[in-house]
């Protein structure tokens, strides 16, 4: 896996070959378009211009004097000269009387061919039938007909001689134009280079930033994106220390407890000592319990836990107020669940859920005084859906909540993972896309924990 990881990043498209090739493509397209124009504008000016000069021609001949038959005795001979030199014959006619014919093309005249004006003509001869254009002008006060005719083959090779004169420069230049480019973009892009070199070269623990003015406007999105990357990198930093200071903490203090009780275990084994070294062991054992289930709600992977599936939050709080019943007699508290007729239904991870609404019900259990009324509470309204635990105990301990949640107003801290319980559900509430927060309970309630859902994110009811 190592060494195939350079073999497939360098098999990899550079960006300025892919605008390279986008470039070029774009000029072949360009200069593939100036081709068919050049084609289409070589023809029609070699229709133009063979017309116009069978019309010269042809009233060029009723202006001269009539004259003796002949004949020329040789065509025009076409090797050595341009196309530009055009091959016409002329018959001329005074009555019914041919006076001229210069190619000999009058017994191959087609029936009622000669009408005034001009007409492409197809002459049978010794090989096969052979396309002429031709122009007839007659002068009717003197009995006389000219017709001049011109074969089409030369007025193709004129056609396709001016096309080659106008696309044949740009595919010369094609070549110069390519190498610019490829120089004018490996320029342009050197300013990327350097934003992928001040980049590379980030120490974002260390709190380091791109510079905000660039040369080019268009880095400033880029450079905005990679700077708020970095900020979210460093709070996720501080955040995480800040994480591992209070685990480190939490711990602390049922591990010392614990060392000291077994020591004192062992000169007085007696059953109060053992009753407090067994309370310190579970206490430690339910801190760890909370970090194995942050980290199986922050574990990436195709489990159940990253299933996402229309959960009812009725059901979820319905099964786990169940399990939780014995526990809240233990301690002397009334649990008690309060949910809308319909169902409220929420597209979620269920595993994920299910630890984050437990941990807030073992907390109003655990860190409530005996006779505390607990209430898990489903609603939806217009703005979202939401489930809540509140109850009536005015907690004797100072809450450690996470950001962004406020911080309650008693006495002291939690010695025994209330505050990692709760940021354990703020970092679930996170990938649940809901929002964690401290609500005010109506009276008689003091507490209140909440995962609320925007309207936005919350799937219709089928019912």
């Amino acid at each position: 896996m190592t060494a195939a990881a350079p073999a497939s990043a360098s098999a990899r498209r550079t960006l300025w070959r892919h605008l390279l090739a986008w470039a070029l493509g774009a000029l072949a397209l360009v200069w593939g378009s100036l081709v068919a124009v050049a084609w289409y504008t070589g023809h029609h000016e070699a229709r133009e211009i063979t017309d116009g000069q069978l019309i010269a021609t042809s009233r060029l001949w009723l202006a001269t004097a009539p004259d003796d038959h002949r004949v020329l005795s040789a065509p025009l001979s076409r090797q050595g000269l341009n196309a530009y030199v055009l091959d016409m014959a002329v018959l001329q006619w005074e009555g019914d009387r041919l006076r001229t014919d210069t190619h000999g093309l009058a017994a191959r005249l087609p029936a009622g061919a000669l009408r005034p004006g001009l007409s492409t003509v197809v002459l049978q001869g010794d090989g096969a039938p052979h396309e002429w254009r031709m122009y007839v002008a007659e002068d009717p006060a003197e009995w006389r007909r000219v017709a001049v005719l011109l074969d089409m083959g030369q007025r193709y090779d004129l056609a396709m001689d001016m096309a080659q004169h106008m696309a044949r420069p740009a595919l010369l230049i094609m070549p110069l134009i390519a190498v610019v480019l490829w120089w004018a973009i490996r320029r342009g892009l050197r300013p990327l280079d350097r934003l992928s070199r001040e980049v590379a070269s980030l120490d974002t623990l260390a709190g380091q930033r791109l510079q905000p003015h660039h040369q080019f406007r268009e880095f400033a999105s880029i450079v905005h994106a990679i700077n708020t990357l970095v900020d979210n990198l460093q709070d996720q930093a501080q955040r995480e220390r800040q994480f591992a200071s209070d685990v480190a903490h939490e711990l602390r203090t049922p591990l010392a407890a614990m060392t000291l009780q077994a020591s004192a275990a062992r000169a007085d084994p007696s059953p109060e000592r053992l009753d407090q070294l067994e309370r310190e062991s579970l206490r430690a054992g339910r801190i760890l319990a909370q970090l194995l289930d942050l980290a199986r709600a922050q574990r990436p992977g195709r489990d159940e836990a990253s299933a996402l599936t229309q959960v009812a939050l009725g059901d979820v709080a319905a099964d786990l107020v169940a399990a939780h019943a014995p526990l809240a007699y233990e301690q002397g508290h009334e649990l008690a669940l309060v949910q809308p007729d319909g169902a409220v239904r929420v597209q979620v991870r269920r595993l994920l859920l299910e630890l984050a609404l437990r941990n807030l019900i073992e907390n109003a259990i655990r860190h409530t005084p005996e006779g505390t009324q607990v209430v898990v509470e489903v609603w939806q309204d217009a703005q979202g859906v939401g489930v809540a635990v509140s109850d009536d105990g005015q907690r004797p301990l100072d809450l450690v909540v996470p950001a962004g949640v406020e911080r309650l107003p008693l006495a002291r801290r939690d010695a025994d993972g209330l505050g990692l319980g709760l940021r354990l559900v703020q970092r679930i509430a996170e990938q649940l896309g809901a929002q964690f927060r401290r609500d005010t309970p109506p009276a008689p309630m003091t507490t209140r924990f909440a995962l609320v859902w925007p309207a936005a994110a919350t799937p219709e009811d089928p019912a």
